[in-house]
């Protein structure tokens, strides 16, 4: 896994915005870490490592953060990627969930016919907080029969606990607050 000096590496790329989106709420900013071609290519890097040998068939990220590491690991491993998206974006006969986040309600949606039964997949996104949008991913995955390998993450606010409504799968976030 990461050293320290790495997670330290990609911890001076990114910014605080306070009060973003609302009073009260302290925004973690990683488009200094997408802007910097050399913690961009880590950051993917680490999440390649979280996998070590497991092989998987698809990486799912969630609109919209989760596409832009998503992606990149996707190609990098050489498995598809998923996207999970908000509401009416997606083109085809889909399957949706709503959730609860830390400042309000959504609704996450996967087309139907995005994940065989019984392939291995990784969920990815930027950041872990509450955990509603991740186990909101997790139980549309699950539903679908999906073989959930892990949830990785570029940062986990642990203070909030989010982590917990994952335990039925491993979780792993390259940098804690």
């Amino acid at each position: 896994m990461a050293d320290s000096n790495q997670i330290e590496k990609l911890k001076s790329g990114m910014r605080d915005i306070p009060n973003f989106p609302k009073p009260g709420i302290l925004f973690k900013d990683i488009t200094p870490v997408l802007k910097d071609p050399e913690l961009f290519k880590l950051s993917i890097d680490l999440f390649r490592e979280i996998l070590g040998d497991t092989k998987v068939d698809y990486v799912v990220g969630m609109e919209s953060r989760g596409f832009i590491f998503g992606t990149a690991l996707a190609y990098s491993i050489g498995a598809g990627f998923i996207p999970i998206r908000k509401p009416g974006k997606l083109p085809y006969h889909k399957k949706s969930i709503s959730y609860s986040l830390e400042y309000g309600e959504d609704t996450l949606e996967i087309h139907e016919d995005a994940v065989e039964k019984g392939k291995k997949v990784i969920i990815v996104d930027d950041l872990l907080a509450t955990g509603g949008t991740a186990s909101a991913a997790f139980k549309l995955l699950d539903d679908m029969g999906a073989d959930i390998v892990c949830a990785a993450f570029l940062i986990e606010l642990s203070e909030l606990k989010g982590r917990e409504k994952l335990s039925a799968c491993k979780v792993v976030s390259l940098i804690n607050y």
